[in-house]
């Protein structure tokens, strides 16, 4: 059976970050792609989304957030199977192995060392859509 590609309506990818002048470059990369952006401030903010939202391609969080870091985050994502299915990819500007390794060890399924170039995050996007497609055919398997 063959998973149709998200319509799209459905091609949305959540960003958690405290920095907005990056939300900002985020958002014009990933909206030039095609995607529609829902953008948090920071770890609570995004948690709050999710809470009522879980219709994402992919989040976007950044390791050190206030409220929640974005491994806590990831966490909290596995729990949840309605949310354990979005792909996660981490970045950080820290260049400390333990935290790549603690950030996939959370459910991040990608990590971005900052900083990156455009064309790193758009080939990062395709990974982790490519990804969702996949855990979604398993399921419907």
């Amino acid at each position: 059976m063959t998973i149709p590609f998200p319509s799209p309506a459905t091609r949305r990818v959540l960003i958690a970050d405290d920095n907005p002048t990056l939300i900002h470059v985020l958002t014009g990369v990933i909206e030039g792609e095609g995607f529609e952006v829902v953008a948090a401030r920071d770890g609570r903010e995004a948690f709050r989304v999710l809470q009522t939202d879980s219709d994402f391609v992919a989040a976007i969080l950044d390791v050190e957030m206030p409220h929640i870091n974005g491994p806590d985050l990831a966490r909290h994502m596995q729990t949840e199977k309605r949310l354990k299915r979005i792909p996660v990819l981490m970045m950080t500007a820290t260049h400390d192995p333990q935290t790549h390794f603690d950030s996939l060890s959370a459910g991040a399924s990608i990590f971005l060392p900052k900083p990156f170039t455009p064309d790193q995050l758009r080939m990062m996007l395709k990974v982790l859509e490519s990804n969702r497609r996949a855990v979604r055919k398993l399921s419907a398997a």
